[in-house]
């Protein structure tokens, strides 16, 4: 009777968590330049599945920020300052306290003790598999709060600032993207290939940056509201080759 109890207790264990995972085959919507619904795309699970790692995601990040720095800071120490190479007044008889050179940090115009230096590292090792996962992990958590928008084409025969206001102030009218018409960090539009006519069309927008989805990274996905991802099917076969 007892073993039957323990096996009745084994089969009603909780289902494993799913929360916040996509269901398989998940679709999501394509978008035209009008802000008008023109398809579906499938998601690959192993880029929009993938659950949020806050750790891995802050690791990431902040050594990215650090191996961007640019160490413009510096100051001189007391052994590059110039002159002091003679002692300011005799060491006794003159009632005031000794002093052995100018160049002694606690003078003026003397060297500065713990200031920043410019030869100061501050880059840390990042490997590519750590930057793929966390890449998955913000992009799962962007697609799962709705930030991310896929858009057909944003194709232009030339640089047209005009043109390109008319497809965000479109795009804004989607459901769930009127932060488009923010002033700040609104939007990093993701290409499927690099266009340079793409990138001066909105290049006049403080609130947009355009750049290759082959370039994506965690940095550039969290510091933006929302996400546009152009020719979903190349874009996405491109991020699903990053963790081959």
């Amino acid at each position: 009777m007892t073993t039957e109890k323990n096996t009745t207790k084994e089969k009603k264990k909780a289902p494993a968590n799913t929360e916040g995972r996509f269901s398989h085959g998940m679709d999501a919507v394509i978008y035209n330049k009008e802000g008008k619904e023109a398809g579906k795309v499938s998601l690959p699970e192993s880029v929009f599945n993938t659950p949020f790692n806050a750790d891995l995601v802050h690791q990431v990040v902040t050594t990215m920020q650090n191996n961007a720095r640019t160490m413009v800071a510096h100051t001189k120490d007391r052994s590059e300052v110039r002159g002091g190479g003679r002692k300011p007044w005799r060491q006794k008889g003159t009632g005031r306290a000794r002093h052995g050179s100018r160049r002694s940090p606690i003078w003026r115009g003397g060297g500065v003790t713990f200031g920043p230096r410019s030869e100061k590292d501050y880059t840390g090792k990042l490997n590519r598999k750590m930057k793929v996962k966390a890449l998955y992990s913000v992009l799962s958590k962007k697609m799962k709060d709705g930030e991310v928008l896929f858009v057909d084409d944003l194709g232009f025969a030339e640089p047209k600032a005009k043109e390109a206001k008319q497809v965000l102030t479109a795009l804004s009218r989607v459901k769930g993207f009127e932060g488009l018409a923010r002033k700040k960090n609104a939007a990093f539009i993701a290409l499927d290939e690099f266009s340079e006519v793409a990138a001066k069309s909105f290049g006049n927008f403080g609130n947009v940056e355009v750049d290759a989805v082959a370039n994506l990274n965690p940095v550039d996905v969290l510091r933006f509201k929302y996400l546009i991802i152009t020719k979903p099917e190349e874009s996405l076969a491109v991020l699903e080759a990053k963790h081959r």
